[in-house]
């Protein structure tokens, strides 16, 4: 298998950085994340700061794991190891007169790739945070009017209510969809994977721990390949079980103690951090979190936080 590393490289601006493959090379003409091979006694790491100052001309000074992804082509087999980069030295241009592009989030799919960056251009706009719904009985019965007051603008928001029947969930999901919306939020529907089709505008399901438990592939919960598979994790075999699947991110918890659950042993940073450092997946701290914690959150190798009342406005 080909080891390769491939860099997710943010500007002051909020765009993304893309190069075109060379015409002559395996999918020439399609664009990707700039990296390359990993020489024979080199790091992930140190193979990332090489090809980005040779391909690119600038110098990675901050970046962390975001995921790892491994695609069987015909004639190849491929493991990308990916790396968010948020800061750089230099001017980025095609050192090697390969064409670059910075691109807005948005416009991505404007673009063609690879068949292996699909996980990639999904992880590459996942946000810091990762906002949970509490449950409707929890904000006086009407959850909808709640988050109307307290949704923000370009969220990742998972509606959460698991007090609610199918039935009533399906209801809702739609008023909130419409919200998300209006919002230019990112819907992510919680258990229910059977009402994808019911929601267009959902852009995934988030399982259970004990539906990754259960859990075989991503084919078995209907999700097209642009949609997300988020879980919930709580040690080290989960989150092998969610990259084996195929999920795009995970949540790890608890970290810390939670008033909604008074009783259960929280993990602390230092085992998120032990923990998370095995993950081939973008992870997030929930459990206590607020939205103070998202730099420590990525200091100890996570994406981000997740949470319930802490991330909400």
């Amino acid at each position: 298998m080909l080891n390769v590393v491939a860099a997710v490289i943010h500007n002051s601006h909020g765009q993304l950085l893309l190069a075109q493959r060379p015409l002559h090379k395996h999918q020439g003409g399609l664009w990707e994340f700039a990296g390359g091979k990993v020489d024979a006694g080199e790091t992930a790491e140190q193979a990332l700061v090489r090809e980005l100052q040779e391909e690119l001309g600038i110098t990675a000074t901050q970046y962390r794991s975001l995921l790892t992804v491994e695609h069987h082509y015909p004639d190849k087999s491929v493991r990308l190891n990916v790396f968010r980069v948020t800061a750089f030295d230099g001017e980025a241009h095609g050192a090697e007169g390969q064409p670059i592009a910075w691109v807005k989030p948005e416009n991505l799919y404007d673009y063609q790739f690879p068949a292996a960056n699909t996980p990639i251009l999904k992880a590459a706009v996942l946000p810091d945070m990762y906002c949970m719904t509490p449950e409707p009985t929890d904000v006086g019965g009407d959850l909808f009017a709640w988050l109307n007051q307290h949704l923000a603008q370009h969220s990742f928001l998972c509606l959460r209510a698991k007090q609610l029947s199918e039935a009533q969930y399906l209801t809702l999901a739609q008023k909130v969809a419409d919200l998300c919306q209006q919002r230019q939020s990112t819907l992510i529907i919680h258990q229910h994977y059977q009402l994808l089709a019911q929601l267009p505008f959902a852009k995934g399901v988030h399982l259970t721990s004990q539906q990754l438990a259960q859990g075989q592939s991503r084919q078995q919960f209907a999700l097209s390949p642009e949609q997300y598979l988020w879980v919930s994790t709580h040690d080290q075999q989960d989150l092998a079980k969610a990259w084996q699947i195929g999920a795009d991110a995970a949540t790890l918890s608890p970290v810390c103690p939670t008033a909604s659950h008074p009783t259960q042993s929280a993990m602390g940073w230092q085992v998120f951090q032990d923990t998370v450092k095995t993950a081939k997946l973008p992870v997030y701290a929930l459990g206590g979190m607020t939205k103070e914690d998202v730099g420590l959150a990525q200091q100890q190798g996570g994406q981000g936080v997740a949470g319930i009342r802490g991330l909400f406005t």
